[in-house]
């Protein structure tokens, strides 16, 4: 685990006891339980391969600890309107899924972008955070979350699972996500299930942070056929979506190369063009 990491996984743990203040876990849980069922996250990226295009999960984020403000002009809702439009012209491609970030510290996110995001299309969304108690799994389900992120290098095997399980025993998705082949082994090992897990493959390098696509594609042959695949990092040209498109690889995460563009629907139809 990086430094950055693991100073990201203590501010959490931090953060968790003052939530568990505010709202009792067992009030959570209840409430998470009471929650209509959500848009399937995994289904909509699978229609949108199934139709030949590329399934792009579009990120809603403001800032990150390596870049800081990505977007000073930011408002969740009209960016995931954007996402959900492209350029408006026939044949555009659009997002099929949204990715939130709600870390407040790191990432400038917050529940109410997660909400606000939702609430202004029809797209599943993912919260993007760092899940390291399964309270934040209840949590998730209660400020509208359609997936969930697990990251291998914040979790053991148990809570790797029992998370997992969690999150699908109250109708969310889960992506998976890992750096190197050891971690792509461990999630494996949890039997995922096609229909509501996904694996990621961030291709930034924990230790140095360096971005190398070829991660994503040397991990690809290890990954079962029916799991559905996503690249995390680094995508940021047609040329890196040409590349990767034609070795198989038809899920994409991507963020920060939106971030910056004053509509970045449109940016996300240009680079998936």
């Amino acid at each position: 685990m990086s430094d950055i990491l693991e100073k990201i996984v203590a501010v959490k743990h931090e953060e968790l006891v003052a939530a568990k203040r505010r709202a009792k876990p067992a009030d959570v849980r209840r409430d998470a339980e009471l929650r209509p069922c959500n848009r399937d996250f995994v289904a909509a990226m699978r229609k949108k391969i199934n139709a030949g295009l590329p399934a792009v999960i579009a990120e809603v984020k403001k800032a990150s600890p390596s870049k800081g403000v990505l977007r000073e002009d930011f408002d969740a809702a009209d960016i995931a309107q954007s996402y959900a439009v492209g350029n408006g012209k026939p044949g555009t491609v659009t997002a099929a899924c949204l990715s939130v970030l709600t870390d407040v510290q790191f990432f400038q996110g917050s529940a109410d972008n997660l909400r606000l995001a939702r609430a202004a299309c029809d797209l599943p969304v993912l919260r993007k955070d760092f899940m390291v108690d399964p309270y934040q799994i209840h949590e998730s389900r209660v400020m509208g979350a359609d997936c969930i992120l697990l990251i291998a290098a914040c979790l053991d095997d148990a809570q790797m699972a029992d998370m997992h399980a969690l999150a699908l025993s109250l109708g969310m998705c889960v992506l998976l996500e890992v750096h190197d082949a050891a971690e792509l082994d461990r999630a494996l090992k949890l039997k995922l299930h096609p229909a509501f897990s996904m694996v990621g493959v961030n291709n930034r390098n924990l230790r140095n942070f360096e971005v190398n696509l070829q991660t994503t594609l040397d991990l690809k042959a290890t990954v079962p056929p029916e799991l559905l695949l996503v690249t995390e990092s680094g995508i940021t040209t047609s040329a890196d979506v040409k590349h990767l498109r034609s070795q198989g690889v038809q899920a994409f995460l991507v963020g920060e190369a939106f971030m910056r563009a004053n509509d970045p629907g449109n940016a996300l139809s240009l680079l998936f063009s």
